[in-house]
């Protein structure tokens, strides 16, 4: 199947790690949840770095030399085609903190949730901005300092923190009118609720993964399969 796009269409994209596990990301919510022993609660909250910045950036140092070695897959491709020809009718926004959106061409991704391969000052009083960062820190001795003085972290959102652009994100998700999800449970909010927000406001709301969704009774079509093989294609012009 294929969805019209009219010259008035403005399309509203929000893509989950179902995306990401396509190109060999993994999710890091298994059936157990647990990373080397440890919930994810236990290695994504501010709490958690405080009491052991070692193991925090273990995680995320095993995340980013993973991400490093994946490559975006059709879908990610698709998207980024798809915003070149769409120019300003266009947004996408993902959970995602992998750089696969902007190795397949997309320009302006909105990562909500932070991006993996940045790191930012701990100290929430500094106003230096993140900075990219592939480091690999296994060792606290290894952890690089800002220049106030305290440990850098992780650019990344942690559980108990507000998500990033989240009034633009808004603004974005009221004026669309065709809103798509892509490989996204439903189930961490607020993006769960944003299929609401955008149907409220008039919008299509489609649905595109390997399984349903949490949230799937907000959307108007729910289609399965993988999205590297259903992106390609989806979106016809009139």
């Amino acid at each position: 199947m294929a969805i019209e796009i009219r010259n008035s269409d403005h399309v509203f994209v929000l893509t989950g790690a179902g995306v990401s596990a396509e190109s060999g990301i993994p999710t890091f919510r298994g059936q157990d949840g647990l990373w080397e022993g440890h919930r994810l609660e236990d290695v994504a909250t501010p709490e958690a770095f405080e009491r052991d910045p070692e193991l925090v950036w273990r995680f995320y140092s095993m995340r980013r030399s993973v991400a490093a070695n994946c490559k975006p897959n059709p879908g990610h491709v698709a998207l980024a085609k798809l915003e070149e020809r769409l120019a300003g009718h266009f947004f996408l926004c993902t959970q995602n903190v992998d750089s696969l959106h902007e190795a397949a061409g997309s320009r302006k991704v909105r990562h909500m949730h932070g991006e993996l391969f940045e790191s930012r000052c701990s100290d929430e009083k500094c106003s230096k901005r993140p900075l990219r960062d592939a480091g690999l820190y296994m060792q606290k001795s290894q952890i690089p300092h800002c220049e106030c003085g305290a440990l850098m972290r992780p650019n990344i959102v942690w559980f108990g923190e507000m998500p990033m652009f989240m009034d633009e994100i808004i603004r974005e998700i009221e004026a669309c009118t065709i809103f798509l999800t892509v490989g996204s449970s439903g189930v961490v909010h607020p993006a769960a609720s944003f299929a609401q927000i955008a149907k409220r406001n008039g919008a299509m709301c489609i649905y595109l993964g390997l399984e349903s969704p949490s949230n799937a009774r907000a959307f108007d079509q729910v289609v399965l399969g993988p999205s590297g093989e259903l992106l390609p294609g989806f979106f016809t012009s009139k």
